[in-house]
């Protein structure tokens, strides 16, 4: 008897959920820097503390990640996103109540954990629905939504100034997380063989022989993971990229209000354009890496990023400064996922959430460090020049690091 080949594959329905995941949480997360200067404002912070509340999100972040990685590996996606969906809906209402510096802190420390979930799950299960010569054009296609929603933050957030006040901004993103939760919960899948098929673009991959599925040998713990020196020169490369990035873009939206004089409409019009530029370069820079490799990928994106943190030094007017934020973007949205699908070339399948979780404290540590001294030195000196010129050399150290990175080992071919 012939059975019906199915043309549709639920790894659709995977990328279209974690695509609206990736969307809720980084609108939440860098709508943060299109927020702050109207927190500055009202609120009556420093920029140094409002640093340290953006620093408080991510010290929770980057605590529990590696954690998280190891329940997806252990306990599966579904579960560890479903979750954290929801925590992270709590603290990002609870974002709305604010009028301190401690509550703020607390409240944003609290959507950190949530946001555990909103990455290394969200990345390791796509790329498990997905094979290897496939995984590129997915985190392609996934990727646009942490630039979309950066962009919607951009056009949005003056209308709801306008019409309301920045708190409802959290209120509206604490709801759409909460949403998300349920969303994750009915359709996510932790892996295609719980499923009874194989990864999209697999031979066969529609087969739902229900074949019993075989466990993978599990890596034999962290040990080996720290044993070679590539996870490690991966990692710096990662902090310093990390801090790079998250020094211009939390206070771009600031420095184009205060030190280049726009009004707040122009200022958040960055975000836009960061936004829609990240998108135009996941869908060309991730799919690339499938065929360029991702260490030459990685190594092009560090160049630009490069040249563009320098335009954006030198910029003496708004024209400029939008183009240099495009260009910077386009480079940006493809520099978290290539170097987390890294993890997938570099080290076994079944630890590929446990790498992805373990790589997280650089990034995080970058992007904490960047927040403190950008906003002090800002504070201090009164202008962005000297922290926008620290983040610039970072990422030409990120570039030279990632150079000195072997080649995929041939016994982790996939």
């Amino acid at each position: 008897m012939t059975q019906t080949r199915v043309s549709f594959h639920w790894a659709w329905v995977i990328l279209a959920v974690c695509f609206a995941d990736l969307f809720v949480n980084y609108s939440i997360r860098l709508g943060y820097g299109i927020v702050l200067p109207e927190m500055i404002r009202t609120l009556k912070f420093s920029r140094t503390e409002t640093g340290s509340i953006y620093n408080a999100y991510l010290f929770t972040y980057i605590a529990l990640t590696p954690f998280t990685g190891l329940l997806t590996d252990r306990l599966g996606a579904r579960r560890v996103i479903s979750v954290c969906s929801f925590i992270l809906g709590a603290g990002v209402l609870l974002m709305g109540t604010v009028e301190r510096l401690g509550s703020a802190s607390l409240f944003y420390a609290i959507a950190g954990i949530g946001a555990t979930g909103m990455w290394t799950p969200v990345i390791t299960v796509v790329q498990r629905w997905f094979s290897p010569r496939r995984r590129g054009l997915a985190l392609g296609i996934l990727s646009t939504g942490y630039g979309l929603g950066f962009a919607s933050m951009g056009a949005v957030f003056p209308w709801i100034v306008r019409h309301f006040n920045w708190r409802y901004a959290w209120i509206f993103l604490g709801a759409a997380a909460l949403i998300m939760g349920i969303l994750n919960a009915l359709f996510l899948r932790s892996s295609p063989e719980s499923y009874g098929c194989h990864p999209w673009g697999e031979k066969d991959s529609m087969s739902l022989s229900p074949a019993p599925i075989q466990a993978e040998k599990r890596h034999s713990g962290l040990a080996e993971i720290f044993r070679g020196r590539t996870f490690w020169q991966i990692g710096l490369s990662y902090f310093l990229i990390s801090y790079a990035l998250y020094g211009i873009t939390t206070f771009m939206v600031d420095y184009a209000k205060t030190q280049m004089g726009l009004p707040l409409e122009k200022a958040s019009l960055l975000a836009t354009i960061h936004g829609f530029s990240q998108v135009a370069g996941v869908l060309t820079i991730l799919p690339l890496s499938d065929h360029l490799g991702r260490k030459k990928t990685i190594l092009v994106s560090n160049g630009g990023i490069t040249l563009a943190l320098l335009g954006i030094l030198m910029s003496g007017t708004p024209g400029m400064l939008y183009a240099m934020v495009g260009l910077l973007a386009v480079f940006y949205g493809a520099t978290f996922p290539v170097y987390s699908a890294c993890a997938g070339d570099y080290f076994p399948k079944a630890v590929m959430g446990t790498v992805i979780g373990a790589w997280t404290p650089f990034y995080g540590a970058g992007a904490i460090l960047a927040h403190w001294v950008t906003g002090w030195l800002r504070d201090f000196t009164g202008v962005y020049d000297l922290p926008f010129l620290i983040n610039t050399g970072a990422a030409a150290l990120a570039l030279v690091i990632f150079i000195g990175i072997g080649k995929k080992p041939q016994e982790l071919e996939i």
